[in-house]
């Protein structure tokens, strides 16, 4: 039992899809608990609702009823504006497509989230980002454009850019779906490594060998968390 407030909380969460022929239940009603530092893996079939769980988790769409809580804030309660800086302030995304702008060095990329959030000069900007690339072992291609780089080094980049504004919650959207099999398994230590350092991790995935790196598994279907696993 963890006596932590959990960083996460939902209460009977709900995301429905209207349109003229059909109501689509993407969200049918998620009861769930995620405490700082776990790693959670969401697995499941296609349609079942787990990169529509990481929207709203990501505050980047709303639920149709029911509670998020974030960080103790909440999310349902507060208007567009309010629920924007809390993203800035708690969350860092890792997408699987990347999501660098090509006309911008990579070290401009990572800058993004700080530029958004205000309250910090161009010189401190740059020394945070240069921080967030040593440590995913990109500081040495900091003035390069994404276009020079690989696939598993745009996710590094991608990575940095994440973790550059210290969230509380890092979420990853198949972040190996684009890389072949040596990127991929690099970016998955990478992630292991973070976790280990006290990152809270929730990603989707459709690879069971990534999934079992995480020691939670949520496993979803038809809109509902079908299995809850936590190994020892």
């Amino acid at each position: 039992m963890n006596s932590q407030q959990p960083l996460i909380a939902l209460r009977e969460l709900r995301r429905i899809y209207t349109t003229e022929q059909m109501e689509t239940h993407a969200l049918a009603g998620i009861d769930l608990e995620i405490h700082p530092g776990e790693y959670v893996a969401i697995e499941g079939p296609s349609g079942c609702g787990k990169s529509t769980l990481l929207s709203v988790l990501g505050l980047l769409d709303e639920p149709s009823s029911g509670d998020y809580i974030l960080a103790g804030v909440p999310t349902t309660e507060i208007d567009a504006e309010e629920q924007a800086r809390l993203r800035n302030r708690e969350i860092g995304f890792i997408f699987q497509s990347f999501n660098l702008i090509p006309e911008m060095t990579v070290c401009e990329n990572v800058e993004l989230p700080l530029l958004y959030r205000g309250g910090l000069d161009a010189r401190a900007r740059r020394q945070a980002a240069e921080q967030a690339l040593k440590r995913v072992g990109m500081d040495h291609r900091a003035d390069h454009r994404p276009g020079q780089l690989s696939g598993g080094q745009q996710q590094r980049a991608a990575i940095a850019r994440a973790l550059v504004g210290k969230p509380s919650l890092l979420l990853a959207d198949e972040p190996t779906g684009n890389l072949d099999t040596e990127s991929g398994e690099q970016v998955m230590a990478l992630l292991g490594e973070l976790h280990e350092a006290g990152a809270t991790l929730v990603m989707v995935t459709h690879n069971p060998a990534y999934a079992e790196q995480a020691r939670r598994r949520l496993r979803m279907r038809d809109g509902r968390i079908d299995q809850d696993q936590t190994r020892s």
